[in-house]
């Protein structure tokens, strides 16, 4: 063995965990050994900080397949036979080095995790954040990630429906690159990582093993970043074009029933793949890697089990159907290999040269240590915003101006840069495109359909991260709402810095607690999701980004509707609290970023008000009685009606009056709040609704020509139009 400080180093494994392995075995772990420990005991493959605190999940609900933290992803039947499978995992350290492939690579291995549970990739979104827009390197990232995930997605032929996108200072060094894909299944011909029974052979398929990745997980995903250290040989390579044929032939399985088990080879590579298959089975694995195909020659058994090359998988087949499953595999091109059998000796045993390499009982590989946080929070927290702010404006408030440089800044703007590079078409089942509320995408042979979106505030977070979890939550269940689509489950990608510091620690606690809480209220389950913690560099954390991706069922797709205007003289409502100006609203708020003002205060959401105006504008929405329905939340109420007038160019004449301050009233960003347009023949059936469902609601105005009306300002749709486009213009 080399210098064992040398190896602890390379695989960022513990003194202290190192001698745990040691009085685990009873023996000094071989090199391949314990470079399969540390991967595996990494805190991106084993959430040493966190795997209990997520356990305080609510994970079922009646529709409820299978369930977070057992298989690749979770499962939620929809009916008729048919469950989605989704999860959004991150790729933010490899984005940072290598934006393109680091990008490209996060898609391809999110679509393997949806194809491991034996589902068709049917959609793809993502959550994205930068630093500075105006920075170069920004600029660099933000390029290359996008054309990552566009070029990945539309060479698999998988549609790219929309996601998020934010730039902050805090992510200057470290951005959140988080990949989101939701794929359908027959209920009955869901796959599960497993072994299937005693002599079962294991076949590798797909690309040939390098040694790309190599310490990715253990190394990559699970330390800081220190100046400018390179760690491209940790960045694994992309082939789309291999992944459709692993999609098509993935797909075949479940048709023709020819495996037991199927796990892809992500982080941690064979060494995670082959241990999940077995934990818990009572079976084991006999290896021999002189089997696997291989991209490089001289590669050592430490690279064969550590290597995160893309585009394999692996799956455990009975013997009588090898043929079969390599016949499959020849007709598509596909390379496979058996590289093993299952035993019922419980342990993993790896052979190279016909030499045992690992021996090693296979439960133990995900036995990691489990580490209490240690929590404090930040004296930020707590803190009441009460100051005037007006000062930041000159004290010459203009209305017109402040809103067209919201409209114009890069949080706020047009996404149509970013959107136009991805095929959201492809396949023609997206009824819903990017830029919404929410996509929605038909499901094939019926009437009904799939809506997602994906959500988070890092500043509500920063401020109060029990509120901004929480918040997070509510808004992407609002989004599909606003669609018309009944919640069905959540996935979560949990972005935060080193768990080790009290703050970011009270952090972590704080927001799993407030998206508990959220999910409980709402009836809706966390059935997947991942945890990215040390997201910092040079000891600077991000901010806290809690990112959540809802997903609902719409019933009836010919009652969908979208946040647009569709026409003149129609009344425009407000559900939910009505429009007062308390300063308190423009905590963590667009206006207050865009105009450097104080980060501090907190946003609240009221979980029992935010379900009545959700269940309201869902049922407004199936009995035909609105028009539109828009989600007001980030840059607050103005810029969400401007978002409404923008897509049909249809302007809108307020007719009540501004009460409190103008700025907080207008641009205050008040949670539980949802911007409705109807006929007039129809509003009195709306109000009635409302005042049945105990839901406040407030007359805005009426849809009149090509401008924003009041009695203070007039601002032309055009102008506005202009600037909102140009937001991303690099």
């Amino acid at each position: 063995m080399k210098n064992l400080k040398e190896i602890l180093t390379n695989i960022s494994l513990p003194l202290e965990e190192f001698k745990e392995i040691k009085e685990r075995l009873g023996r000094i772990p071989s090199e391949v050994e314990l470079g399969m420990f540390g991967v595996l005991w990494s805190e991106h493959c084993s959430y040493k900080h966190t795997r209990n605190l997520l356990k305080t999940f609510p994970s079922k609900s009646p529709r409820t397949l299978i369930e977070q933290g057992t298989e690749n992803a979770g499962a939620i039947d929809i009916g008729n036979g048919n469950a989605v499978v989704f999860k959004i995992e991150s790729h933010n350290h490899p984005s940072a080095i290598e934006p393109f492939q680091g990008a490209a690579t996060g898609v391809g291995g999110i679509v393997r995790d949806i194809l491991a549970m034996g589902a068709e990739p049917l959609i793809l979104t993502n959550s994205l954040r930068f630093g500075n827009f105006n920075s170069e390197k920004t600029k660099f990232l933000f390029q290359g990630v996008v054309s990552g995930i566009s070029w990945y997605g539309n060479c698999i032929g998988v549609p790219n429906v929309g996601g998020e996108l934010a730039f902050d200072d805090s992510y200057q060094n470290n951005p959140l690159v988080n990949a989101f894909c939701l794929g359908i299944v027959r209920s009955k011909n869901i796959f599960q990582a497993t072994l299937g029974q005693l002599g079962n052979e294991l076949v590798l398929f797909g690309a040939r093993t390098g040694r790309d990745g190599l310490h990715g997980a253990s190394v990559l995903a699970s330390n800081t970043f220190e100046g400018e250290k390179e760690m491209r040989s940790a960045v694994q390579v992309a082939d789309p074009f291999l992944e459709k044929l692993l999609i098509d032939a993935c797909i075949s399985f479940g048709e023709n029933k020819l495996i037991d088990g199927l796990q892809d080879l992500g982080a941690a590579g064979l060494s995670s793949a082959i241990t999940e298959m077995g934990k818990d089975s009572g079976l084991g694995v006999d290896l021999d890697l002189d089997a696997i195909h291989v991209r490089e020659s001289e590669l050592t058994a430490y690279e064969l089990m550590l290597a995160e090359s893309q585009e394999r998988m692996v799956a455990s087949v009975q013997p009588h159907n090898v043929f079969n499953l390599k016949t499959l595999f020849n007709k598509l091109g596909i390379e496979s290999t058996v590289i093993g059998k299952v035993t019922d000796s419980n342990r993993c045993v790896i052979r190279k040269n016909s030499n045992i390499v690992v021996d090693v009982p296979i439960n133990e590989f995900g036995k990691s240590p489990r580490y209490k946080l240690i929590s404090e929070p930040n004296k930020i927290y707590n803190k009441v915003l009460e100051e005037d702010i007006s000062h930041l404006f000159n004290r010459n408030i203009n209305i017109e101006k402040i809103l067209m440089t919201l409209c114009s800044s890069p949080n706020l703007s047009s996404r149509e840069p970013v959107f136009l590079q991805y095929d959201s078409q492809v396949k023609n089942n997206t009824v819903i495109t990017p830029g919404s509320d929410a996509s929605v995408t038909r499901i094939k042979g019926d009437n009904i359909g799939i809506a997602v979106s994906t959500d988070s505030n890092p500043r509500y977070s920063y401020l109060d991260p029990f509120y901004g979890g929480a918040i997070s939550v509510v808004e992407a269940c609002r989004n599909i709402s606003c669609v018309g689509a009944e919640p069905l489950g959540i996935t979560d990608c949990l972005n935060f810095g080193a768990p080790e510091k009290k703050d970011v620690a009270y952090q972590i606690e704080q927001s799993i607690e407030g998206i508990s809480m959220a999910c409980r209220m709402l009836k809706v389950p966390v059935i997947s999701g991942n945890v990215s913690l040390y997201n910092e560099t040079e000891g600077v954390p991000i901010l806290p980004t809690p990112v959540i991706t809802a997903v609902g069922l719409i019933n009836n797709l010919n009652t969908v509707i979208t946040e647009a205007f569709q026409s003149e003289d129609h009344i425009v409502i407000l559900l939910g609290d009505q429009v007062y100006g308390k300063l308190s609203d423009l905590a963590g708020s667009e206006i207050i970023s865009v105009f450097k003002g104080p980060l501090f205060g907190r946003q609240i959401v009221s979980l029992k008000l935010e379900q009545a105006v959700q269940n309201l504008c869902r049922k407004l929405i199936h009995n035909q009685l609105i028009e539109s329905a828009h989600d007001c939340s980030d840059g607050g109420l103005l810029v969400a009606i401007v978002e409404s007038c923008l897509s049909n160019m249809i302007g809108i004449e307020f007719d009540f009056n501004i009460k409190g301050n103008i700025l907080a009233a207008l641009f205050g960003e008040k949670q539980s709040r949802i911007i409705i347009s109807a006929t007039r023949e129809k509003v009195k059936d709306v109000q009635k609704l409302a005042e049945d469902s105990k839901v406040p609601y407030q007359i805005l105005g009426s849809t009149f020509g090509k401008t924003i009306k009041n009695k203070d300002f007039e601002i032309d749709l055009n102008m506005i139009k202009n600037a909102w486009r140009e937001g991303l213009t690099i």
